[in-house]
């Protein structure tokens, strides 16, 4: 008696009617430079020459992490995906980069058909919100390996910038001023300490209210990363960007020295902004101090600008005509790391 690849677990069939269920979101992220269609060994993408005198590429590649444990816990696949793109297309623009493709990597145990075009939904809308391509990706299903009704994503973005605009913060010195971009909550780091303090139950998810806020644990846990890409491409051309630092994984802390020269720290002004609730209701939960926090969360700050001084009214006004919330978070000064204030 023979033995197919369907009796090891995985059905070719199911693989057909995902991609075709793909298909039809992904097409929605296309431009005039794609060349070919999805089912190719390989995405087609041309580069027109209209970057600059000296273009140069430059790519990012992140998971989601452990949020996805939220996404199998409620059954909810279609925004996961905006999470996957947010946090590589974040980090290409913080160089000054303008996105142009991104490809996915879905790995399952068992593929359902529904839950992997749910899934590549939100990589689509992700995609769309970013102004880049979808043109490829991969679905691996591989029996045995992830639990029932568990799977991972995984993503990957080109961006181009001419290297005269590259934004790197060499330039940054010590009394540039730092403006933080109000982020949409959780985003998409700190899920292994956030599924500790708020659990795993789904009915306790859905009836656990935040307090001053309003949405139930599990409206807070899904709601998707926010995409910078266009507010960011808008402020380049109209402003110096010194430095863009993509709040994620080690929060504050980690994240925005990385944009500093040598011999340049900041100062954050921790009451420059209200805390969002559910930054309240984190902080009560685990007891940590401002180190701990902001070394692990955003802590309501998705992205940090640097400026000169003089530009501060002006990029403030801009932010407030792209529809972001901004605020004066801080300055830079001569040092090393970070220094929390209580103005």
């Amino acid at each position: 008696m023979a033995i197919s690849y369907k009796d090891a677990g995985v059905d070719v069939t199911s693989g057909y009617k995902a991609v075709e269920l793909m298909k039809q979101h992904v097409k929605k992220t296309l431009n005039a430079n794609v060349l070919g269609e999805l089912g190719s060994f390989g995405g087609f993408y041309s580069i027109k020459d209209d970057i600059g005198s000296h273009p140069v590429l430059v790519s990012g590649t992140d998971g989601v992490g452990t949020k996805l444990k939220y996404a199998f816990i409620s059954g909810t696949h279609d925004k996961i995906g905006i999470d996957c793109v947010a946090m590589c297309v974040n980090d290409v623009v913080c160089q000054g980069a303008k996105p142009l493709f991104f490809l996915d990597y879905f790995a399952v145990g068992k593929l359902d058909p529904k839950v992997a075009g749910q899934v590549v939904k939100g990589v689509a809308d992700g995609c769309k919100q970013a102004g880049c391509a979808l043109i490829g990706g991969e679905t691996a299903e591989m029996p045995g390996f992830y639990k029932e009704g568990e799977y991972d994503l995984a993503g990957f973005c080109v961006g181009i910038v001419d290297k005269s605009k590259i934004i790197n913060g060499a330039n940054i010195k010590a009394g540039d001023v730092l403006i933080g971009l109000a982020s949409n909550g959780i985003h998409s780091n700190g899920f292994s300490l956030v599924r500790k303090l708020l659990g795993e139950d789904l009915d306790e998810l859905k009836s656990n209210k935040i307090p001053d806020s309003g949405k139930t644990y599990l409206d807070e846990v899904l709601s998707p990363t926010r995409i910078y890409v266009k507010t960011i491409l808008a402020l380049k051309d109209k402003f110096n960007l010194k430095g863009v630092a993509h709040v994620t994984g080690g929060g504050f802390i980690e994240n925005i020295p990385r944009i500093f020269p040598k011999g340049i720290g900041a100062e954050i002004d921790v009451n420059a902004y209200d805390l969002p609730p559910i930054f309240k209701l984190l902080k009560e939960k685990s007891g940590l101090d401002n180190k701990g926090l902001y070394n692990t969360f955003n802590m309501g700050i998705g992205m940090v600008l640097a400026v000169d001084k003089k530009d501060v009214g002006g990029v403030l006004a801009e932010l407030k005509t792209l529809g972001e919330t901004a605020y004066v978070i801080g300055k830079t000064i001569k040092g090393e790391g970070l220094v929390f204030s209580d103005k």
